[in-house]
């Protein structure tokens, strides 16, 4: 039998941030992923990097110490991952829009956001290529970009470098249980002895803590991307209409679209995105595929001659009360869970990490995990419902 000190339940950029700092921590750990390396949501989204789409509150707080982990210990990795500096740009096409950017910034800026209002004029030297039938514009120079594969497959090598074991195609199956506290996970493979799990399951969060017994409120969220043909420098930050914040706080089921287009390095657009509940399926869905298209070519009418080479789909890991769920189970003592990140999951991977083994070492926190317990009053209320 396999023994560690903890276990991560899969290798996405949370699992394996995780894993990398717990190895940092001096801990022995074994990652157990499903499928391949990185197969999960983390190989279907785009590596944002935002505190712009935040309002105060815990995520924002989150994501301001993730960044400053990015910016400060992270830093000598930035080339591993392609991270990218490239600032946000978000756009209001009515005036109710603007004033609603405008009261949101007003809001994240007493949080300790950077947000510099544009004024109209101004707007084409940040992005030339942009209509300019807009009402109001602000530029958040803190938003960043990764390349998400790389982060994940870079921090699982560097865990495996301080020790790390990194099981792939290997299913976890059930748990083992001492006197009601778990021991270890069962596995397609063998059982791994450990005294702590981490649920870093992403979209199927939900399905491993019901193997321990437990209910955990996570659900998929089904998202598209378009891949343009390479083209030469056309979209210089990360651009969005200002509904995207709205969006990503909603709670309907049904399709919605807001405008997201950033550029690649290798000259592709990336173009988005579109939210749904539709549990894990992977059919291509047309009459979201055109509603991007359609929104982003009021954006950049530029790109209305431009091939889509192909498109894609992720599943975000959606959780009702749209905070993830950050620290140990009461109800399984043993089960930790790293989960329910929704679109903000590459953004929020260090910080999560980093918080999540500062509490499971019994060090204190740099920010508290209340906010994000699993038995929050906010989330249960929303299950309660």
């Amino acid at each position: 039998m396999r023994t560690a000190d903890v276990v991560v339940v899969g290798s996405g950029a949370i699992g394996a941030a995780i894993a990398w700092y717990a190895t940092r921590a001096g801990l022995s750990v074994t990652v157990i992923e499903r499928g391949t390396l990185v197969s999960g949501s983390s190989s279907a989204c785009e590596g944002n990097l935002l505190v712009s789409d935040k309002e105060a509150g815990p995520e924002l707080d989150l994501a301001l110490y993730s960044h400053d982990l990015w910016s400060g210990e992270l830093r000598e990795y930035r080339d591993l991952w392609e991270f990218d500096f490239k600032g946000g740009l978000v756009v209001a096409s009515t005036e109710a829009g603007r004033d609603g950017l405008a009261e949101l910034a007003v809001r994240q800026r007493a949080a300790g956001v950077r947000v510099d209002d544009v004024p109209l004029d101004e707007v084409p030297a940040l992005e030339p290529h942009l209509t300019r039938d807009i009402a109001g514009a602000a530029h958040y120079p803190q938003d960043c970009q990764v390349q998400p594969v790389l982060l994940a497959a870079h921090l699982l090598r560097m865990a495996r470098e301080g020790g790390a074991t990194v099981l792939t195609r290997t299913e976890v199956t059930g748990f083992t249980t001492s006197s009601g506290r778990l021991t270890g996970v069962q596995t397609s493979a063998g059982s791994v002895a450990a005294p702590v799990v981490v649920n870093a399951a992403g979209a199927w969060s939900g399905d491993v803590a019901a193997l321990a017994g437990v209910a955990l409120p996570v659900l998929p969220r089904r998202g598209f991307v378009l891949v343009t043909e390479p083209l030469p420098p056309t979209v210089f930050h990360k651009v969005y209409a200002g509904e995207y914040v709205a969006s990503t706080q909603s709670s309907d089921a049904g399709l919605q679209t807001s405008t997201v287009i950033e550029g690649t390095e290798g000259g592709t657009v990336l173009i988005g995105s579109s939210r749904e509940r539709v549990g894990f399926d992977r059919t291509p869905s047309l009459p979201a595929i055109r509603e991007i298209a359609a929104k982003a070519l009021r954006l950049y009418p530029s790109l209305r001659e431009v091939s889509v080479m192909r498109s894609y789909l992720g599943f975000r890991p959606y959780c009702p009360d749209h905070l993830p769920v950050i620290g140990p189970d009461s109800r399984v003592p043993g089960l930790w869970h790293a989960a329910g990140h929704e679109g903000a999951g590459i953004g929020l991977s260090v910080g999560t990490a980093k918080l999540l083994v500062q509490a499971l070492t019994g060090a204190d926190t740099d920010l508290s995990l209340d906010p994000f317990a699993v038995d929050r009053p906010t989330l249960q209320e929303v299950c309660s419902a």
